[in-house]
């Protein structure tokens, strides 16, 4: 799977800062997504399109991961924004501390593939989150793949 190269967003985040994030979300990012996301911050894929479900998704870009959103013009597509504006939909468990559903790229239909760490906080699958079909505390998703791994060969 090939990035589009001049669509990476800089600066790249680093170990310390994905350790910190971590923390924060309280899961364990899989050694495929973090090398990833190191060389390939919010980039955009040259396959964009992928199937699932018996339904046709298309990538808008990869989120990022930036230190400071709010001085970056890509700030929108930081995974942090991203989740203080959907977060409460992305879960059914009002008390959840961390998250269940992590968005990593945003779909054009308005969805976001993420990686869903309900089963396993280790190895997480991907997943469609489904905007239009998810409530306040009532999410709504679809399995694309059983990791992030073999989600990227669905862009080959």
């Amino acid at each position: 799977m090939n990035i589009i190269h001049d669509t990476i967003v800089h600066p790249l985040p680093g170990d310390a800062y994905l350790n910190k994030e971590e923390g924060m979300w309280r899961v364990n990012l899989p050694i495929q997504y973090r090398e990833f996301i190191k060389k390939n911050n919010g980039g955009v894929p040259e396959q964009n399109s992928f199937i699932a479900n018996h339904r046709s998704y298309a990538i808008d870009r990869f989120l990022c991961i930036l230190e400071d959103a709010n001085n970056n013009k890509f700030g929108v597509y930081d995974i942090d924004v991203t989740l203080t504006r959907i977060e409460d939909r992305l879960t059914d468990n009002e008390d959840l501390v961390g998250v269940e559903l992590l968005p990593i790229a945003s779909l054009f239909s308005g969805d976001y593939l993420c990686l869903d760490f309900k089963v396993s906080n280790e190895a997480p699958s991907v997943c469609v989150w489904s905007h239009e079909e998810s409530g306040e505390l009532e999410p709504v998703s679809y399995i694309v793949s059983s990791s992030f791994e073999e989600f990227l060969e669905l862009l080959s």
